[in-house]
């Protein structure tokens, strides 16, 4: 029943996507988890595991929990041991398994759509009625954001009001109320940040994009000392800098925000255009085209259409339902927006 961030965020952008052709207000909160990871209460998930698991694999886990000590070594002092009271082993196979079975009953709400990965959690809400929507989507988000946070408090997790953010998806000019959690408002942005993705009210993807310009960028100066005209490095060897280092910076997701307009997709085609020239040492005046087909390299456009096909396709085989739901999870068409399905064909 497992499944990627990439279909996460997929269903919070169906979600949002929806709520936009339909005409609708969307108010989402996405909270922030301090030290999420570290602050997971050993009695509390034992108990949750002894309500799941056979007696014997709940031993072998409660013995890995318990009675685990650390110590703090400065220069040549050392501390004494101390018990490790709360956390899950950080960097270990079983972790984030372990907090996914103590955040597994976070409380839902029917109208209400709450999307949990590991320490990130998203609760959206909408309404057509766009003279009520504001209040009623208030109340929707504020009566499951009380549940969550009572449930948070029951299970010693806390959520940061400050780091959280509230935000309204609209094409309308209009914010919804402020809601709160715990006593404290949410601050309200116009773009947030959720696994790795920059959600935007209007959901076009731009803010997105061009952060990973930046961030590629950066990267990419970095590197210049090895991908530049000067470097010694071989072409392929070049090549595989740029594959395994910048490459899979602008593809994470690229099955979601490749439906944006083609003057955003645009964006990273140049940066890429950039590269590749530099490490074929092709002058100027070289067509772009003559580039990617030297140096045998798809166009932005086209990894948009490979890696998205086989995304649809391995999902479609999903063992999760909620990822297979994906599948056939097309809005209704008033927006004159790409769909990331359009142009696919049939499922192989």
């Amino acid at each position: 029943m497992k499944h990627s961030t990439i279909e996460q965020v997929h269903r919070v952008c169906d979600h949002i996507r929806h709520t936009l052709e339909s005409k609708e207000y969307c108010s989402g909160v996405f909270l922030d988890v301090q030290q999420a990871f570290d602050k997971v209460w050993h009695a509390g998930l034992l108990y949750k595991l002894k309500l799941w698991l056979p007696h014997n694999l709940f031993q072998l886990l409660k013995s890995y929990i318990e009675d685990r000590i650390f110590y703090v070594k400065i220069n040549e002092g050392t501390s004494s041991f101390h018990e490790v009271k709360a956390g899950v082993p950080q960097g270990s196979v079983l972790g984030p398994s372990l907090y996914l079975i103590y955040t597994s009953d976070v409380p839902e709400s029917g109208n209400i759509l709450t999307a949990t990965f590991a320490d990130d959690t998203a609760i959206l809400a909408s309404d057509k009625d766009p003279v009520s929507a504001s209040k009623t989507v208030q109340s929707q988000v504020s009566q499951s954001l009380d549940q969550v946070h009572n449930w948070m408090k029951r299970w010693k997790i806390k959520a940061s009001a400050a780091k959280s953010n509230h935000i309204t998806f609209t094409l309308r000019r209009d914010n919804c109320p402020p809601v709160k959690l715990g006593g404290e408002v949410l601050p309200h942005q116009t773009v947030v940040k959720y696994l790795g993705f920059h959600l935007d009210r209007k959901q076009i993807w731009k803010t997105h994009i061009q952060k990973k310009r930046d961030e590629l960028n950066q990267k990419y100066r970095s590197l210049s000392w090895l991908l530049g005209r000067q470097s010694k490095l071989s072409v392929n060897n070049k090549l595989l800098i740029y594959k395994a280092v910048l490459k899979p910076v602008w593809t994470y997701g690229i099955q979601l925000w490749g439906s944006a307009k083609t003057s955003n997709i645009a964006i990273m085609q140049r940066f890429q255009n950039s590269v590749l020239k530099t490490i074929a040492h092709a002058p100027w005046f070289t067509k772009i085209d003559e580039v990617h087909e030297y140096l045998q390299m798809p166009t932005v456009k086209a990894e948009v259409e490979n890696l998205t096909r086989a995304y649809r396709d391995r999902i479609a085989d999903h063992p999760n339902k909620l990822a297979t739901d994906l599948t056939s999870c097309i809005p209704i068409r008033r927006l004159k927006r790409k769909h990331i399905w359009d142009g696919l064909g049939p499922i192989e």
